[in-house]
């Protein structure tokens, strides 16, 4: 199994087309952290509860599921709509996006969860962003197993509808089949690990409400779930690499 991994040229980096890319994730990011945190605002707000009764996780995941499908619709022709650094991680190690625009799109994916906090937190008057952890009874080596397995089967899933060029028409739901697969995801893993799946999506709370305990799980995770995901899709199915962003035709 050869991984195609190439660290990129800075002209292409530092070029036009790069900089259009890195800002269509910072806005997808953005639009996606702001729902899926949003959502779950909305449901301490209306419940005055911490923790999600089993209509709440249904309709976080929904949400999340939704704002997932826009947020990958909406940049896939500019950047490949990845939304999430474990996405990059996975597509950088099957050859899919060099390292050097990996480095920039985890960047403008960050910046842009950290906005959507801040945003959050000043429309709703200060109310406190939530942040992910593993469920109490649950150690941290178990969300991190989670989070792998989870985000393992997103990446997985990435590759199979949007990356590979052997896809067809699959290319075409593509946004539809990564948001459901993040609602289902969610839904299995939400009242264990949370169901992150994304290190921007955890980090931009914690870094909104300075409470990062247990935060390395949702980096950990989801980086060696994409990272897997990434080596075994890339190195085994596709098994040729051309050094670009995620298929831009869906």
């Amino acid at each position: 199994m050869a991984i195609g991994v190439a660290f990129g040229r800075f002209d292409e980096a530092f070029g036009l087309d790069g900089f259009k890319s890195y800002l269509a994730e910072f806005i997808s990011t953005l639009l996606f952290v702001f729902a899926g945190v949003g959502s779950a605002m909305a449901y301490d707000k209306l419940t005055s509860s911490a923790a999600l009764d089993p209509a709440g996780l249904v309709g976080v995941a929904v949400c999340h599921g939704f704002a997932l499908f826009v947020a990958v619709a909406i940049a896939a022709n500019i950047s490949g709509g990845h939304v999430n650094p474990a996405v990059t991680f996975g597509l950088v190690l099957g050859g899919q996006i060099t390292i050097l625009k990996g480095i920039f799109y985890w960047i403008a994916q960050l910046v842009g969860a950290i906005v959507a906090c801040l945003l959050l937190k000043f429309v709703t008057g200060g109310l406190t962003t939530p942040t992910h952890n593993v469920a109490a009874g649950m150690s941290t080596i178990e969300g991190v197993v989670m989070e792998i397995v989870i985000t393992f089967a997103l990446v997985y899933t990435v590759y199979a509808t949007a990356a590979d060029p052997k896809k067809g028409s699959l290319g075409t739901i593509a946004p539809i089949a990564i948001g459901f697969i993040v609602g289902a995801n969610i839904l299995a893993a939400g009242p264990f690990s949370g169901g992150s799946m994304n290190p921007a999506r955890s980090f931009g709370p914690a870094v909104v409400s300075g409470d990062f305990t247990n935060n390395w799980v949702y980096w950990v995770g989801p980086l060696v779930g994409g990272g897997l995901a990434g080596a075994v899709y890339g190195g085994v199915f596709i098994g040729s690499h051309s050094h670009a962003p995620l298929s831009q035709d869906y």
